[in-house]
């Protein structure tokens, strides 16, 4: 449920919270776009969508950087304690949790205008459904954030195994395709790479939802984190 802060005697300081929070959803906002945006690249083949994937990127290093020295500034003047230092210092770590995933936003577009060059012999379903989670994830974790919502958090923590799940099939997927046929060997690296740019996006989401979880209640969540990969360790075998 959304957490109620408490109001600060000092007016101006309530309006400095609300602003790091408006500007860590501003910034997931490109972000979100950008995993989009990138997300088309690859499924529709659009060449424009990854330009602007690409193009998106020194926004959210701008406000990365705006973010950090709006930071430092308040733990300067303010010295804040408890749930205010929680969430002054979560907000520094989310914006480089968002800075990454718009990194990986970028590759993935990068990836799939080299990729468009190849016809490819087979379904990308699997690709579509990982790209899908991924961007409900996120969208979750930005709503959380603008929410200040710890059971929506929780529950973006506990989807990550669903997308390394999704991962580990299309792995041993590409891989087979690599080994049936010399020619896939090209574009099922790239298609590797984005699948781990894609698995590494749901990382950094589920990151998110830790940091959140614990500026809102306290709390640290002392489970296992849910993780379904091990596909560095398959051993895969080609099709009789």
């Amino acid at each position: 449920m959304p957490n109620t802060e408490p109001e600060h005697l000092v007016k101006k300081y309530d309006n400095e919270l609300n602003q790091l929070r408006d500007m860590l959803t501003e910034m997931g906002g490109i972000v979100e776009n950008q995993v989009a945006l990138a997300s088309d690249a690859i499924m529709k083949r659009d060449g424009a969508a990854a330009s602007r994937a690409v193009e998106e990127d020194p926004k959210v290093d701008k406000l990365e950087h705006d973010i950090e020295q709006f930071v430092i500034r308040m733990l300067a003047l303010r010295q804040p304690m408890a749930s205010d230092l929680r969430r002054i210092v979560g907000g520094l770590k989310i914006t480089g949790d968002l800075e990454r995933i718009g990194d990986y936003a970028a590759n993935v577009a990068k990836r799939s205008i080299v990729l468009s060059q190849f016809t490819l012999p087979y379904s990308l379903a699997g690709l579509g459904h990982m790209t899908e989670m991924v961007q409900d994830q996120l969208k979750s974790i930005i709503d959380a954030l603008g929410e200040s919502d710890a059971d929506k958090a929780m529950e973006v923590w506990r989807s990550d195994q669903v997308v390394d799940d999704i991962y580990n099939a299309l792995f041993r997927e590409l891989i087979t395709y690599m080994m049936e046929d010399a020619r896939n060997i090209t574009p099922c690296t790239h298609l590797l790479f984005i699948a781990k740019n894609l698995e590494r996006i749901g990382d950094h989401a589920t990151n998110i939802a830790e940091t959140l979880y614990y500026a809102i209640t306290g709390a640290v969540i002392t489970d296992a984190r849910p993780k379904g990969d091990t596909s560095a360790y398959a051993v895969v075998r080609p099709k009789e």
